[in-house]
This record gives structure tokens, sequence and C-alpha cells, in this order.
């Protein structure tokens, strides 16, 4: 353990000054065209001191690799390319100490993975092997909130920040697109927590870092809190790291005035809505629009007028919005979700 500690601290200063462009070019000859987009990216986003502390070696290893996952898993390779470069390419999530974690936990993380066959039994995988490989576990006598791997791994210990790092960072060594995730102050002012998200088949899912759920993703201690989170209010409300600049900062509680770090509030994914209450709804039936009405059955109980029968004499449902209702025309049965409204004018022509 000591030697691999050794290799991810200690990363030694260099000034780039026209050396980016010399990362660049190196990326484009190494992996074409979209090494080359891979590593302008990388640059984008990076703080300005970052620009002046790392090594283009450095920052080629960590592209070098992250191209290496994307070809190896088979749910990498379905990652959208604006996911992969925003949240499976950069070496850092927060303003962690910089280090090569992706040697180190590449090795580990593919074994724990290598029976998952989706992005999601990959992470949940991770999450709940990880930590007791590195025997890094909660524990409040951490020294700083927001730990590198190799410095939590040191320690021995972590809090939810220090945690969540660890947990995007195996992650990301592996091809799955990770993120922090996390709110500066509850809305009812009792502190601020960090987690992951995981993106899976085109949505964001939340997990606690080393609070694995066999249950799956989306569970965890904090969804009450979550759900009573304040989007117009920064402080309460709940944001996930971005390494493309969003106009917006990721809040960190320990170094609050800082705004290297891009954050997208994504408060809305959290906070519960209330449920529509069902009511009457009326409902039409045309072959298409600008058709004929179609006599059909909705729901296997109600039937729709056609013909002579006056527009307003409509078929009613007790549904909310949301609802399934199924449509029987003839022997065929299609379904349709319920739009909001009060009366609906289904094309049976647009039905699945």
């Amino acid at each position: 353990m000591k030697c691999l500690l050794v290799g991810l601290i200690g990363l030694s200063s260099f000034a780039f000054g026209g050396e980016i462009e010399s990362f660049v070019s190196g990326a484009k000859k190494k992996h074409g065209d979209f090494g080359e987009k891979a590593a302008r990216f990388l640059v984008e986003g990076m703080p300005e001191s970052d620009r002046e502390a790392l090594k283009k070696e450095f920052l080629m290893m960590n592209l070098d690799l992250a191209l290496e996952a994307r070809e190896e898993f088979p749910w990498s390779k379905d990652v959208p390319e604006e996911v992969f470069l925003n949240d499976v390419l950069p070496y850092a999530s927060l303003d962690e100490t910089r280090e090569d974690w992706r040697s180190f936990f590449y090795p580990k993380c593919a074994e724990l993975v290598k029976d998952a066959k989706t992005t999601t039994e990959a992470a949940q995988a991770i999450n709940k092997g990880i930590f007791n490989l590195i025997q890094v576990h909660y524990n409040t006598g951490r020294k700083a909130p927001n730990q590198s791997p190799a410095e939590s791994i040191k320690l021995g210990m972590a809090t939810c920040t220090g945690l969540s790092i660890i947990l995007v960072d195996a992650c990301r060594s592996v091809g799955v697109p990770a993120r922090v995730a996390g709110t500066a102050l509850w809305a009812d002012k009792r502190g601020n927590h960090t987690w992951a998200e995981i993106y899976d088949g085109g949505e964001w899912y939340f997990t606690g870092a080393d609070e694995y759920d066999a249950k799956g993703l989306n569970r965890g201690w904090f969804t009450g809190d979550a759900s009573k989170a304040i989007a117009d209010k920064w402080q309460h409300a709940i944001w996930a790291t971005s390494w493309k600049k969003t106009g917006s900062r990721f809040p960190m509680v320990w170094n609050i005035r800082n705004q290297d770090v891009p954050g997208v509030n994504v408060t809305s994914r959290y906070v519960k809505k209330e449920e529509a209450s069902a009511g009457v709804v009326y409902f039409r039936v045309w072959d298409s629009k600008g058709g004929k009405r179609l006599v059909a059955i909705l729901n296997g109980e109600v039937k729709t007028k056609a013909g002579t029968a006056d527009l307003n004499d409509m078929a009613e449902l007790t549904v909310k919005t949301g609802d399934t209702v199924k449509v029987t025309v003839g022997e065929e049965t299609r379904e349709v979700v319920v739009p909001e409204g009060k009366t609906v004018d289904l094309y049976w022509d647009q039905l699945k």
C-alpha cells in the first residue's frame, strides 16, 4: 500500500505556458480527432491553478486511461460523448489534491465489476466493495473534508465529501460516469451533506458513498432532507459538479468563496412533487388529426362517441395526469399516458 500511496501523492509542479497546445497536439497524434477534442475539453475546464501546477504527462496519462476504459467496458462505450467528457474524463471533482487515482483504482475496480452487465450494476459493485478494499470509512476525525483518495487512505478515514470523491474516482476508473452532488445547507439548517450521482441510460441516479443498498440506487437516509431542498436559494439547493462551465458554481462549504468548480442545480430531481389527485377527464378519440371520430373502449369500461353525436358528448374517466389508459378500437388495443387537461383528444394513428 505504501508504494501505491507514493504514486498517488506528489505530483511536482510544472509551468505550462505554451505546453498546453503540446498536450493537445500529443493527444491528437496518439488518439486521433476524438483525443484532440477530449484534450481541449479537459484544458478548457481546468482551474487556473491547475494550468500552472500540473504536468502535461499527468494529463496525458489521465486521458490515456480514460479512453482505455471507454473501449474496454461495454457500458462506457454506450455513454454519450458529452457525458463521457464531462463525467468520466476529468481528473478531479472538487478542489482536492490532484493525483493519479486511475492507475490505483483501475485494477481493483476492474475486478469488482467483472460480472456487471450495466452501469448501475458496476456502480453498485464498486460502492459495495471498494471501501473495504482500501479500508476507508466514515470518521469525523479526518483532517479535511475535501481529502483526495490517497489522503483518505493514509488516514483510513473520511467524511461524506472524501468518501464521495473516492466513489466518483473509482467509478470513473472503469468508465462509469459519476459526479459529486450535495447541498451546502439542508433546508432546516442542520448542516451540509455530499453524495455521488451515477449516469445510466439517459438518467442520473444518486447513492450515498460507502452506503451500498442492495435494493438499488436512488435510496439513502438523506432522501427526506433532500426532498425539502429549495431550488432558488443556492445554499439550500442541491448541486452536482460539472467540468464544463455552467455559469454557476458548486458550493464548497470548506472554501465557500472558491468558484473554480462549476455546478448544476439538480434540486428538481430530489424535491417531492405533489401527486395530482384523480378527477373526471373527458375523452374523444379520432382516427387522425383532422379526421373522423372513432368509437373506442377506454380501460375496458367506457365507450367514446362518434358519427353524429354532439362533440361535447364525451366519454368520462376518473384518472389523473400520468396515468395510462388503454384504448381499444375493434380488436386492437393501444395505450396513452394521460396529459394535463380536463378534455383530451386522442389520435389513434399516434397511439403506441
